[in-house]
């Protein structure tokens, strides 16, 4: 009875070590957060950016772990985002750090994103559509992103683009439209439709970042649902 015991117990190490080699695949899909926001903000850090110094009382930024908004389910949680675009450009983003990956490696990195709004495709507004107007963005950099001050003005360290337009490392995701005749908080999803080529720095790190480039003069109320980040070695590297 000793040896079949010794037997089993031998061939359970043997099949956790195996599926331990299989999940470490260096080569496989990686994912790099999968965040639902129900029990906490999961690391991401809330942050808003591009507007001048005279406007910084009159932005209205908010941020926070939040229940969603009626009449969706407001027993669940959500990282709410919240600002007056006083500027026509103001940018609310949220950002997190991933640690332990390859160091100095290139990966081909793709978002989803889901959240709620309840701002119409083609609604009018001061300056521009609440929903078609205000543009999603993602991206991933191997430094942290951060708002910096530039004179007057609140800038961020990297390129993100302008509204409409995106860069290489922070493309637009689509606007928050949440339908042609949206009045109520829905939920929307929005993915990259090729996918963010980064490099990680010398401690294998990369810094994500998930916001709102806006060209809608008004008060902007989102809550973001789901935020899932897979990245995968980009061949040739």
């Amino acid at each position: 009875m000793k040896f079949v015991k010794w037997t089993f117990a031998a061939m359970w190490l043997f099949m956790g070590a195996a599926c331990q080699d299989s999940e470490v695949n260096p080569n496989g899909p990686v994912i790099l957060t999968n965040s639902d926001f129900r029990n906490n903000t999961d690391g991401w850090v809330a942050e808003v950016t591009d507007y001048s110094t005279a406007q910084e009382e009159i932005i209205e930024f908010q941020s926070g772990h939040k229940a969603l908004p009626e009449p969706l389910d407001v027993s669940k949680k959500s990282f709410m985002l919240s600002g007056h675009n006083r500027s026509d450009d103001l940018f609310m983003f949220l950002k997190k750090k991933v640690t332990g990956l390859k160091p100095n490696q290139t990966y081909s990195i793709d978002f989803e994103v889901e959240l709620a709004s309840k701002y119409g495709d083609n609604s009018v507004g001061i300056g521009g559509s609440p929903g078609g107007s205000v543009y999603l963005k993602a991206g991933v950099l191997a430094t942290e992103p951060k708002k910096v001050k530039e004179g007057d003005d609140y800038r961020l360290n990297i390129d993100k683009g302008n509204q409409a337009t995106g860069s290489d490392a922070v493309p637009v995701l689509g606007n928050i439209g949440a339908g042609a005749d949206a009045t109520q908080y829905k939920l929307i999803q929005r993915s990259t439709t090729q996918p963010i080529t980064a490099k990680t720095n010398e401690a294998g790190e990369l810094w994500l970042l998930v916001g709102t480039d806006s060209g809608f003069e008004g008060l902007t109320n989102l809550y973001y649902n789901k935020i899932k980040v897979v990245a995968e070695v980009k061949p040739g590297n």
